[in-house]
């Protein structure tokens, strides 16, 4: 079980660094918007972030991230209504919690390292 958690931690965290890596030099909403590829790009980063959460929540592994129970709802917003999605919602989390996010994601790494040892 532990070595699926590592998994989806390492998958998060690589999604997670991946929209930093999309949205570098993004510095507005409108600038967000405006590039497709870049939003749709940071929309997959989310989907593969909410789904290692779902994944580590089925293994029954307590994970301390905040907004986990948020995020998922979104995954479910973008998948299930992509029609409706609210970008200003996901510029929010890139601009707003990306940073703290990444922080809990590295808090959750060391922590299984540290049970593995």
């Amino acid at each position: 079980m532990l070595l699926r958690v590592q998994a989806y931690l390492d998958d998060m965290l690589d999604s997670a660094l991946a929209i930093k890596m999309h949205t570098k030099g993004i510095t507005s909403y409108s600038n967000f918007i405006e590039n497709r590829l870049v939003y749709r790009a940071v929309e997959r980063e989310l989907e593969i972030i909410s789904e290692a959460l779902i994944k580590i929540r089925d293994e029954n592994y307590e994970i301390n991230i905040e907004n986990k129970n948020k995020i998922i709802g979104l995954r479910n917003r973008i998948v299930h209504d992509y029609g409706n999605t609210d970008y200003e919602i996901i510029w929010g989390v890139v601009y707003l919690h990306l940073d703290n996010l990444i922080l809990e994601i590295e808090r959750e790494v060391k922590k299984l390292l540290e049970l593995n040892h």
